[in-house]
């Protein structure tokens, strides 16, 4: 039948050929990179070669599809002057689609989103209701169902496509496969018909052998093929094919084929017309494909031989013939490496792919879909084999919303921001290229297909790379980073692919992790418009609107030589020799880490430490040290910050080449406030010397020798300046203080330097050493150690820090530490400028101009004002000399009393200072720095906010719950003492809990570095620096934090300090340089209403261009509760003994609990504490719950208490 058919349609179109000529009709076709004639002709208003007719004439046409293709049909009907008409499903409401149409109607409404536009009845309904004269199927969907172009003709509309019959006997695999063999086409060997069991299938296997491959027989796409490599995968395979071809296409139906190994997938685009003409458009090679599915597409097939090349097209014609094929469509085959192909199939439709085509020939495919579907013949278009062309390649890449780092995994959403690749020979076919655009879960992934036209493959390659390079979309994950990958491989680049090619390159899966910057900075400046700012503010004050003036720095290739250079040249040692040999006093400048930590709670950030960076290169470049990292830095940074502090660190060095860099290491705890495996250590300090550190004052908050002595060699190890440091507490001017005295310390330094150091510091964090006292401890040790550097660090909170540094220097110190004058006094350091004065044209000179000390002050000065919201002075007036008594050190001192303020006792700080002299009492009179000051604080605290007296917990050590840190410290966690732990205390709070005896951390069982950097890798789904891996293991929760924190946010260290800390103001416009040579222009707009999810849309001009990002109101979507409280009086009501978040609920309904067992655990401030049942008894219910914030005395569980 088919072939009687395609007889009578070459008969009739002999006979119009010789009609035509006989009248006079020419129909020349045009040369060179064009439309065709006839397309030519029938787009334009001229008349073509046969009249048309008013039932010829295609006047209105609908899409039944949606997305890019039915915009791709509209435009070709625009250019056709064709009015065109959309069908969209309720999830569509807002697609562009039906925009992009004349006219657009609702379809399948209430039924789920594909099955809309698979609902045949109301598709008709719509066409026949508005005047329709076709419809044109697109692809997928109802694009390869026979009764829906059956349906489309019963109505008298045009179907865009080939008949009904070619429909349903090319969809159907085993039957487009009997034409293939009638028309002497070669095929794959494999099943005449669908096989109807599994012994069916092992039966051909066994026959043929293996591989074989699984395939739909009603679709394709990828979908319902298994590939079968082994007799045992026959059954499974054959049960999931058929699962998937049921629910792609409604039919479970598979036919099985012998698997060609190692095929390039190479297709024809054929179009053919109602009189039997048939013509190929060349070819496409679709070879690189993932899961069967075609993900970039080249025209035509590089390295095909012409032979190959001809053989191949002739064969698709002959087919098309042989079946009577009308309107386009597609012939594919599977070729080997010994040049057999093979056919696999006919798509009689219209393929995502047919772009590449149009490029390389010049045929716009769709208009001639249309003219085709009016009646037209091929010759009349000028459509003749001979006048088709090839012009240059072209390549498509499938742009998806889809992760490739997740398995391509679907990703929807609404794009933030889209910016495409544009110029000189890019296609863009899309539909949801914008911003705005919601891409929704219910359709296909697709979103934009770009194609690349050029003379040859490798310059279409370069267009394709340069083009996805350009594309910019934000809001939702898409594939570029993989199809950046494809194109830039060898193998594509050479043309030499098959369909072997991604699954054989696992590099393609390798991602240079885009960086989002300004979409993210927006996110974070769009939160703290909406929700206040991002990291906790201590007080009321606002920061100031200054912009700090940086002193003038002379434009030089390199700052003058320092102090860093002898280390570099000479070692650490010969380091300390010059340092000791150095006629004046030298200085190290705290005001990049201990100055702001004492006065503004360790919250100064990089960006400003970073703009004055080169003028302290430039004019301080004898300076013995800049410290800047360490300590408290370090988490805060994350923590507050939202900065890295190993970035900081290498980002100062750069600036700063001369001067050493200076940090503080507490021993084998690092820069934590526990104890760590002993190889966290070594790699946290082999890290700091590679990002830049040079000097390490090593120290223990107890002076335990076991924890220093783990630091100094891991200093060592790595390279590093060792300064081992005595905490100095007491007094040694005065003879009561007997616990410690000269001798203590002298004997301590005797150990250090036994150990290796290289330079003796001494530690005097609180302040306490008087001048007298200096001049007695620094020429004791003086006279001890002739050859050994001395550098002394003290606190100005007394007001006498001057003073005791200038005793110190006539007593022998090298070294002593200062602040520039604007940063010092109070808590900080002495003033830089007044010792710098005070030893001017003295044998201590320290070579710095007081000029040069008055500029850098000016600019601290300016940039503190950013700083309000943590001004110590807000609370602080003046220096305080009650440090003699109470022996707070001036790092913690601002920092206990915004701990305070959080914790409700800001009214009580005066008590707090007292209890502070009490609870180091209670602890036995310890040394108090990082972290055992912290323990003692702690305790303070709690006896304030519980008001105890040492007595009461003395009395009731064995009931009260007390601060984690305290209990650990019992424990010995923190190391041995000076003098031991005081008993009973310690008995009675740790019961029977652990005792350790032995050096802490000697114990811990070393980190598997490699271990945890996976861990973090999986756990963030991005790639993990070493630094990173390092702070996890030193800071758990908080790294994750702020892993999660800059992926969400992007580098807010970028943004200037008040923009950081409280946001922009509406209108503002600011400048944000995200790295050397890129600054973003950004312009707050506006702030959107609330809508129903609780969201407000917050509006920026960025570069000029608007953008906008969706915030939740996390104030909004607050529910109103209110926590119960602990019943007073009640024993078994048990509530929170301070404000804090919950971290652990550690109990539950109907336990069984004795007195002590911990019930939950608490945490403020970074002080976390464990609250025990206060008896034996039944827990009746639980209040609390994970992460929730709770009040002091808030209810945290109720418990029937046994009688005692």
């Amino acid at each position: 039948m088919l072939r009687l058919q395609a007889k009578v349609s070459r008969l009739c179109a002999g006979a119009r050929n010789q009609l035509l000529s006989e009248v006079g009709a020419t129909n020349k076709p045009c040369h060179g990179f064009r439309l065709p004639k006839g397309v030519a002709q029938y787009s334009a208003s001229s008349t073509s070669a046969v009249p048309k007719t008013d039932e010829r004439v295609i006047k209105k046409l609908m899409v039944a599809n949606r997305g890019e293709i039915a915009i791709r049909v509209f435009r070709a009907c625009t250019e056709m002057n064709i009015r065109t008409v959309a069908i969209y499903s309720e999830q569509d409401m807002m697609h562009l689609h039906r925009q992009k149409a004349d006219e657009s109607y609702i379809v399948g409404k209430s039924l789920p989103p594909v099955a809309a536009y698979l609902n045949i009845p109301d598709i008709i309904r719509i066409a026949k209701e508005n005047d329709v004269d076709a419809i044109h199927p697109g692809y997928g969907f109802l694009s390869e169902r026979s009764d829906f172009a059956q349906s489309i003709i019963n109505e008298g509309i045009k179907f865009v496509g080939p008949s009904p019959e070619v429909v349903r006997k090319m969809g159907d695999k085993v039957e487009a496969r009997q034409a293939a063999i009638s028309a002497g086409v070669q095929v794959v060997p494999g099943t005449d018909k669908p096989v109807q069991s599994i012994e069916e299938a092992q039966e051909f296997c066994q026959k043929y052998g293996l591989p074989v491959i699984f395939k739909a027989a009603y679709g394709g796409g990828g979908r319902g093929m298994r590939v079968v490599k082994s007799f045992d995968e026959v059954e499974e395979n054959f049960k999931r094919a058929s699962s998937e071809a049921e629910a792609a296409f409604g039919n479970g139906a598979l036919f099985l084929e012998k698997f060609i190994e190692r095929p390039r997938h190479i297709e024809l685009q054929i179009l053919g017309d109602r009189d039997g003409n048939v013509v190929h458009l060349y070819e496409r090679d679709c070879s690189v494909q993932r899961r069967h599915q075609k993900v970039v597409e080249i025209a035509p097939a590089p390295h095909l031989s012409p032979a190959i090349r001809d053989s191949m097209a002739a064969d698709a014609v002959a087919l098309a013939k042989h079946v009577g094929y009308e309107n386009a469509g597609t012939v594919e085959f599977l070729l080997d490496n010994d040049g057999n192909y093979y056919f696999i199939e006919v798509n009689a439709r219209l393929q995502v792919e047919h772009t590449v085509t149009e490029e390389v020939t010049g045929v716009d495919l769709v208009q001639s879909q249309i003219k085709i579907a009016e009646g037209y013949t091929l010759p009349e278009l000028g459509l003749q084999q001979k006048d088709i062309n090839l012009h240059g390649y072209a390549i498509q890449c499938r742009m998806t919303t889809e992760d490739p780092a997740k398995n391509f995994q679907p990703d929807t959403g609404r794009i933030e921001v889209f910016r495409s690749g544009e110029g000189m020979g890019i296609r863009l076919d899309g539909a949801l290229g914008f911003a705005g655009a919601i891409i929704s879960p219910y359709y296909d992934s697709l979103l934009v297909k770009v194609i690349a036209h050029a003379w040859d493959h490798s310059s279409a390659c370069a267009k394709m790379l340069r083009t996805l390079r350009e594309f910019r979309i934000r809001g939702v994950k898409t594939n570029i980073p993989f199809l950046l990958n494809v194109v830039q491989h060898q193998q594509f680049l050479s043309g030499s692919v098959d369909t072997y090619f991604i699954d054989e390159n696992p590099q393609l899966f390798s991602f240079e992790p885009t960086q989002n910057r300004a979409q993210k900075l927006l996110h974070y400046l769009g939160q703290v418009m909406v929700n206040g700012p991002q990291t906790p503010l201590a007080t009321p004050q606002v920061p100031s609107d200054i912009i700090p003036s940086v002193p003038e720095v002379p434009f030089v290739k390199s700052p003058p030589s320092g102090w860093r250079d002898i280390i570099l040249n000479e070692g650490p040692e010969g380091f300390a020799k010059k340092v000791r040999q150095h006629d004046g006093l030298l200085l190290m400048d705290t005001t990049f880490r201990d100055a702001h930590q004492s006065l503004l709670a360790t919250r100064v950030r990089t960006h400003d430490l970073k703009r004055i960076s080169p003028y302290v290169s430039h004019r301080f470049n004898n300076l013995y040290s800049c410290e800047n990292w360490g300590g408290a830095t370090f988490d805060v940074a994350m923590r507050f910050l939202h900065e890295c502090p190993w970035e900081r660190l290498a980002t100062l060095r750069k600036l700063i080449p001369n001067v050493p860099f200076q940090m503080l290491l507490r021993g084998a705890n690092a820069v934590g406030y526990t104890n760590y495996p002993d190889n966290v250590v070594y790699k946290f300090c082999d890290l700091a010397v590679q990002h830049g550190m040079d000097i390490f004052r090593i120290f223990d908050s107890l002076n335990y020798m076991p924890n220093i002595i783990v630091g100094m060699e891991a200093v060592g190890k790595a390279g590093g300046v060792i300064e081992a440091s005595m905490s100095y507490t007491g007094d040694v001017s005065d003879p009561s203080k007997s616990k410690y005295n000269l001798d203590y310390y002298l004997n301590m330094a005797d150990e250090l330097v036994k150990a290796g150091t290289h330079i003796l510091g001494v530690k005097d964090m609180a302040g306490l050493l008087k001048p007298q006292a200096a001049t007695m401890l620094i020429g004791a040790l003086r006279e001890r150690f002739p050859d050994i550097p001395i550098h002394v660090h003290t606190h100005d909170t007394a007001g006498a820090g001057v003073a005791s540094m200038l005793a110190c220097a006539h007593a022998g110190a090298d070294v002593v530490d200062v602040a520039v004058d604007s940063m010092s006094g109070m808590t900080s350091q002495p003033s830089m400028g007044a010792v710098v004065a005070a030893v001017e044209r003295t044998k201590l000179d320290t070579g710095i101009s007081m000029d040069d000390v008055c500029n850098y002050s000016a600019y601290w000065e300016q940039t503190r004002n950013l700083y309000a919201p943590f001004e110590c002075c807000v609370t602080m007036k003046s220096g305080n000399s009650d440090i003699y008594n109470n022996e707070i050190p001036g790092g913690q001192y601002t920092n206990l009393q915004f701990q305070s303020y959080s914790l409700g006792l800001a009214d009580q700080f005066e008590e707090v200072k007292k209890t502070y002299s009490v609870a180091n009492k209670l602890m036995g009179d310890i040394p108090k720095v990082t972290p055992s000051s912290k323990v003692v604080g702690d305790l303070a605290q709690f006896m304030v906010q519980n008001k105890l007296t040492a007595s009461m917990v003395e009395e009731k050590a064995d009931e009260l719950s007390f601060p984690n840190s305290v209990v650990e410290y019992f424990q010995g966690y923190l190391g041995a003492p000076p003098g031991g732990y005081p008993e009973p205390l310690r008995s009675k709070i740790l019961k029977d809990k652990e005792r350790i005896e032995h050096r802490p951390g000697k114990s811990l069982p070393p980190i598997n570095f490699d271990d945890l950097k996976t861990s973090l890798m999986e756990k963030h789904g991005q790639a993990v620096r070493d630094v990173d891996v390092i702070s996890s293991a030193l800071y758990p929760k908080v790294t994750d934090e702020f892993i999660e924190f800059r992926s969400k946010y992007g580098p807010v260290d970028c943004l200037d300090t008040k923009m950081f800390l409280v946001g922009p103001k509406m209108a503002q416009e600011i400048e944000v340089e995200i790295e050397k040579g890129k600054t973003l222009s950004i312009k707050t707009l506006a702030v959107g209403d609330l809508n129903k999810f609780g969201q407000r849309e917050v509006f920026f001009e960025l570069n000029g261009q608007l953008r906008s990002v969706i915030i939740t109101d996390l104030e909004a979507t607050k529910e109103l509760s209110v926590h119960p409280k602990a019943k007073k009086g009640v024993k078994g009501s048990i509530g929170a003994p301070m404000p804090g978040t919950v971290l652990e609920v550690k109990v539950k309904e109907g336990d069984k609990i004795s007195k002590g067992d911990p019930i939950v655990v608490l945490s403020a401030m970074k002080m976390e504490m464990v609250v025990n049942a206060p008896a034996d008894g039944v827990v009746k219910s639980v209040a609390a719950e994970l992460n929730m914030k709770l009040e002091g005395d808030d209810l945290l569980l109720e418990m029937d208490c046994e009688k005692e």
